[in-house]
């Protein structure tokens, strides 16, 4: 058996080209990796591009990018003007340098040309998500027996401030990228049970839920709840609900009184985070939000077009405090909030090109759903994770986080992936609608 019919059979139809293809693995690669290791993916990720970078030169093939050209490049470029006329150019770089991922979005919808590829990537999230959660549930059973016996009485204060973060090193980048593969995990449950799509070679490939899914799902839902990020919490929250809309409706009844009775049966610490959400001046994290964005709005105030700078919001943050305060103590260097970073931090300009971007997305998102009968539960966990992000930026700067950035442009180019091999295939697309609708 060769090599390439090894491939074939693990991930599906990828490029026909030899660079093309060696990208393809390396751009596998980096998706597999990106819960394990920061660094080692972006590596996959430049090996990926290199190599799709001397396939394009040297064989000009047609490119294939989502249609937001226009407010990306709108973005990144106020997003480099504000660089220069930041306070400190030399780290206002260090935060534009981040532009660079999004060609991730290039890559995925020029790399990945077949639905099969598509769905093996994602049944190796889910099964790399599984590790990554059981490893962060033993932490937090680590965590919290080290805290009872040494600090009895503080056990919220010190499993909230140390909190588990998988492989990641920090809890906010474990807990948005496992929201955004939770996402596609429930609309892979709920909405893909009647996906019998073909893929480029016209043989049946089904991929249907098992119980071992479940248990997936069941451990997935569990670090993130130990996670005890409520942002995330937030996000998960809104992406279920649509799509339990998408998948039955009626359902929705009956949430309100599901709700009440998990709020009921949670542990203390469960409720206690949930209480203290609703109290700010009681919380510390919500009160320090507070503060932030009193200030994010006088430095948009004060800088409306270009704004302070990207990375230089902790080197002025004291100038925006009134006069004789001193900061609530806690993390200044970004706001909490992509709204509110963009505008203080890049200027108003910058701040409706990123809007701009995030509908437009959603938006195409939301128009390829109806060119992809046969995957369209993809296009929906794509909205859903859509939705669960910009719920999260609301009290996270995710945009800004490099490993949950990466995760949300992989999954929200899967849409236009199968948009993609639909087209160029457009027999088995049919053919695979047409079984769904039986």
């Amino acid at each position: 058996m060769s090599v390439a019919t090894i491939l074939e059979q693990t991930c599906g139809e990828l490029p026909r080209p030899r660079l093309a293809r060696w990208a393809a693995l390396l751009f596998t690669l980096f998706v597999l990796t990106l819960q394990i290791s920061i660094a080692i993916s972006q590596i996959f990720l430049a090996g990926a591009g290199l190599l799709y970078c001397i396939f394009w030169v040297s064989s000009r093939p047609q490119i294939a990018f989502l249609p937001l050209k226009v407010p990306l490049a709108l973005f990144c470029i106020l997003s480099m003007a504000s660089s220069f006329a930041a306070t400190n150019t030399t780290v206002a770089w260090f935060a534009v340098r981040k532009l660079v991922l999004f060609l991730i979005w290039l890559l995925a919808v020029n790399l990945i040309v077949s639905t099969k590829h598509l769905r093996r990537l994602f049944e190796g999230l889910f099964a790399v998500s599984l590790v990554t959660s059981v490893v962060a549930i033993v932490q937090f059973v680590i965590l919290y027996r080290d805290v009872r016996a040494h600090h009895p009485g503080q056990v919220y204060h010190y499993l909230t401030s140390l909190r588990i973060e998988g492989f990641m090193g920090h809890w906010m980048n474990f807990g948005g990228q496992q929201m955004l593969i939770f996402t596609f995990l429930v609309a892979f449950l709920l909405l893909s049970k009647n996906d019998g799509s073909l893929n480029g070679r016209g043989s049946s490939f089904k991929f249907q839920p098992s119980l071992f899914w479940w248990v997936v799902f069941v451990l997935v839902a569990i670090s993130i709840i130990l996670n005890f990020t409520r942002g995330v919490w937030l996000g998960c929250f809104l992406a279920v609900v649509y799509l339990i809309a998408r998948w039955k409706p009626k359902v929705l009844w009956a949430m309100p009184i599901l709700l009440v009775l998990a709020y009921l049966g949670s542990p203390g610490l469960i409720r206690e985070r949930l209480y203290l959400a609703l109290h700010p001046t009681e919380e510390p994290a919500l009160a320090i939000r507070l503060e932030m964005w009193g200030v994010a709005v006088k430095m948009m105030k004060a800088h409306p077009w270009f704004g302070v700078g990207p990375n230089n919001i902790e080197e002025v943050y004291d100038l925006y405090l009134p006069p004789g305060k001193t900061p609530e103590v806690g993390y200044h260097n970004h706001f909490h909030n992509n709204f509110f970073q963009f505008g203080a931090e890049r200027g108003l300009p910058c701040l409706a090109a990123w809007v701009w971007l995030m509908a437009a997305l959603g938006w195409s998102i939301w128009k390829v759903r109806r060119k992809i009968p046969a995957q369209q539960w993809i296009a929906d966990a794509a909205f859903a994770a859509w939705l669960a992000f910009l719920a999260e930026g609301c009290f996270e700067f995710n945009f800004g986080t490099s490993p949950v950035l990466m995760a949300f442009l992989f999954v929200t180019a899967a849409p236009f992936i199968a948009e993609r091999a639909a087209s160029q295939n457009p027999q088995a697309d049919s053919a695979a609608g047409a079984a769904q609708l039986k």
